[in-house]
C-alpha cells in the first residue's frame, strides 16, 4: 500500500511540476501592454508599454486614442520596445489650454522618449498623429529609423488647401464656446459622424464597445476643447510644415492610405517631404485602416518596421 501511494503521490507531483512549467512558459509568452505615466514639462502623458527590443512610437489620431494601437502593439511587442502615448489633451493625458501645434505635440513626444532613453526610433502616426509624426521626424531627423504615416494630410504642404477647404469644411472649423455647448453631453452623436462618414463601410468601422469607450474618454473635463484646438493650430502647423520641408527626410517613409479616404493625396505629399517613399493604398477601404482592414494593414506594419533590424 505504501509503495502505490508513493506512486501515486510521485505521479501527481510530475503532473503538477509539468502543469507549473508549461504555465510558466505560456505566461513568459504573452504580451503584456502596461499603463505608466510621466510628467513631461508640465503635461502629464500617459502612456501604454509592451515588448522588448529596438523602440517604436505609436501615435493615435482624433476621435480616438492610444487604445486603438493595441492590436498593432500585441505583434510588434513580440520584437520590439512598444509605445503608445495618448497626445496632450487625449485620453487619460492632461489638457492644458494650449501647446496644440503638431510641432509642440512632437516635442511633448520626444520627451517622453528621451525620459525612457531612447536614442533612435521608428514612428507610426495615424489622422492627427501623423502630423505630429512628420514633426517628430523633421525636427529629430538624425534619432529617427523609419516613419509611417497613416491616412489623413500635412498641413502647408503641396495643395494641402485642398482638402482643409473643400472636404468636411465645417468640423476644421469647428470650434470655441459655441460648439462646445453644442457637443456637451452629445459627444458619441458627434464622433459617429467621423466613425460612419470617414469609413468606406459605417458598419466594418470602429467597433461598438470602442465608440463607447471613446465616447466616454472625449467627454472628460476639458478633452473636447483640446480636441477643437488641434485643428484650430491647422494654420500655424501650415506654417511650420512648409518650412520642415524646405529640408527633406532621408529615412525610409510608408505612406498607408484608405482608397475611399486620403487615396493617392498623401503618398503624393509624402513624396514633397522625404526622399524614400513608398506607398499603399488599401483597396475598397476608407480612413479607418486598423479597424477597417486590419488583416492587411498590420502586417504591413510590423514588415516595415522590422526592415530595420
Amino acid at each position: 500500500m505504501k509503495t502505490l501511494l508513493r506512486s501515486v503521490f510521485g505521479f501527481t507531483a510530475i503532473l503538477i511540476l509539468g502543469f507549473t512549467a508549461q504555465t510558466t512558459i505560456r505566461a513568459q509568452g504573452r504580451i503584456v501592454i502596461q499603463d505608466r505615466f510621466a510628467s513631461i514639462s508640465g503635461v502629464k502623458l500617459h502612456y501604454l508599454v509592451a515588448g522588448k527590443g529596438e523602440p517604436v512610437i505609436l501615435l493615435h489620431g482624433y476621435a480616438e486614442n492610444s487604445h486603438m494601437w493595441r492590436p498593432l502593439m500585441l505583434e510588434l511587442a513580440r520584437t520590439r520596445f512598444v509605445i503608445a502615448p495618448d497626445l496632450r489633451g487625449f485620453g487619460q493625458s492632461s489638457k492644458p489650454a494650449g501647446g496644440y501645434d503638431k510641432k509642440t505635440m512632437a516635442q511633448d513626444v520626444h520627451r517622453l522618449a528621451a525620459s525612457l532613453g531612447l536614442k533612435r526610433e521608428s514612428i507610426v502616426g495615424h489622422d492627427i498623429g501623423l502630423m505630429v509624426a512628420y514633426a517628430y521626424a523633421a525636427q529629430y531627423s538624425n534619432e529617427v529609423d523609419r516613419i509611417v504615416l497613416m491616412d489623413a494630410f500635412l498641413p502647408g504642404v503641396g495643395d494641402w488647401k485642398t482638402v482643409w477647404l473643400l472636404r468636411d469644411l465645417w468640423h476644421f472649423h469647428f470650434y470655441g464656446e459655441t460648439p462646445l455647448k453644442l457637443v456637451a453631453g452629445r459627444e458619441r452623436i458627434y464622433f459617429e459622424h467621423f466613425w460612419n462618414d470617414f469609413a468606406a463601410d459605417p458598419k466594418h468601422s470602429v467597433s461598438e464597445a470602442d465608440r463607447q469607450f471613446y465616447a466616454r474618454s472625449y467627454a472628460q473635463p476639458g478633452a473636447m476643447r483640446a480636441g477643437f484646438e488641434v485643428f484650430r493650430n491647422f494654420e500655424q502647423d501650415a506654417k511650420d510644415f512648409a518650412q520642415f520641408a524646405e529640408t527633406k527626410l532621408t529615412m525610409p517613409m510608408l505612406v498607408l492610405t484608405g482608397e475611399k479616404a486620403s487615396g493617392e493625396f498623401l503618398i503624393e505629399q509624402a513624396r514633397l517631404v522625404d526622399t524614400n517613399v513608398e506607398g499603399v493604398a488599401i483597396k475598397g477601404k476608407g480612413h479607418w485602416l486598423m479597424e477597417e482592414a486590419p488583416s492587411q494593414v498590420i502586417p504591413q506594419l510590423v514588415a516595415f518596421i522590422n526592415k530595420s533590424q
